[in-house]
């Protein structure tokens, strides 16, 4: 028999909704099948190896479109044969000491966590200080609210993949300085290179603003559907540790993610 749920998380989950903006529940499963088949559909481990094994895209400057291609001898890292998957890019990232953050205080590289296979991928910042101890991305305050969001949409954590642009926390939890996000991003170009999800979330200003190459404020960029790196769809929005100080954004939070769950559920 199943674990009966509390009835306080069920009252936490319908405040959350109505906080977002959710009027109702529907009972219709349709889009979720159409999803759950998209992601049936994705390759298997042994398959996306593979598909890395030949040409693959590059980061290009212009807000994300598609990449140059570079052949399968070279690692875009610059250290070593092309990582073929996520455990092998983990290992050739190692404890890194490529930037100085690793001086800085910070405890462990935070490599990302998931679905290897997501059909979802979401971007961050950096790691904060229980991300840092833990060496898991979100999962502080700011992380349980993602997690909630995610479930708002009909997913579970498992089912998606999650990433920051930077992989090491800053001191103080300051803003990643630009040195520090050219010697970090190739590791995540990397990441979703090898995840290929259908839809990115970019999460907050420096997530937004690594991957589209742009320094528009993301109050004007969020919501907007981006093509990105041979077809994926990115769409950036507020970060949850944002929606913690500002929590009448969380609205438009819901809006957004109403376009990632239709992006998903549609045609491949």
């Amino acid at each position: 028999m199943s674990p009966v749920a509390d009835p306080r998380d069920l009252a936490d989950h319908l405040r959350l909704y109505q906080d977002l903006g959710v009027s109702g529940v529907s009972r219709d499963r349709k889009w979720r099948e159409r999803a759950g088949h998209a992601q049936g559909d994705r390759p298997t481990a042994q398959e996306d190896q593979r598909k890395v094994t030949g040409p693959g895209p590059r980061a290009q400057e212009d807000h994300g479109e598609a990449a140059a291609v570079t052949g399968p001898e070279e690692s875009t890292l610059g250290h070593g044969p092309l990582a073929l998957n996520l455990d092998a890019l983990r290992a050739e990232i190692g404890p890194c000491t490529r930037c100085k953050l690793h001086t800085l205080g910070r405890s462990q590289v935070v490599f990302g966590v998931g679905n290897p296979n997501a059909s979802l991928m979401f971007v961050g910042e950096a790691p904060g200080a229980d991300e840092d101890r833990l060496g898991e991305p979100f999962v502080g305050r700011a992380g349980q609210l993602l997690t909630k969001i995610i479930e708002a949409i009909g997913l579970q954590r498992s089912d998606v993949y999650i990433a920051n642009v930077i992989k090491c926390r800053p001191p103080g939890n300051r803003n990643p300085e630009p040195d520090e996000v050219a010697t970090c991003e190739p590791f995540l170009l990397r990441q979703i290179d090898l995840v290929q999800p259908k839809v990115i979330v970019a999460l907050g200003t420096f997530a937004a603003h690594a991957l589209l190459k742009t320094d528009a404020p993301i109050s004007r960029i969020r919501g907007h559907v981006h093509d990105f790196r041979g077809g994926a769809k990115l769409i950036p929005t507020f970060h949850p540790a944002f929606l913690l100080r500002s929590p009448e954004r969380k609205r438009d939070v819901w809006e957004d993610m109403k376009k990632v769950r239709a992006l998903l559920a549609g045609p491949d």
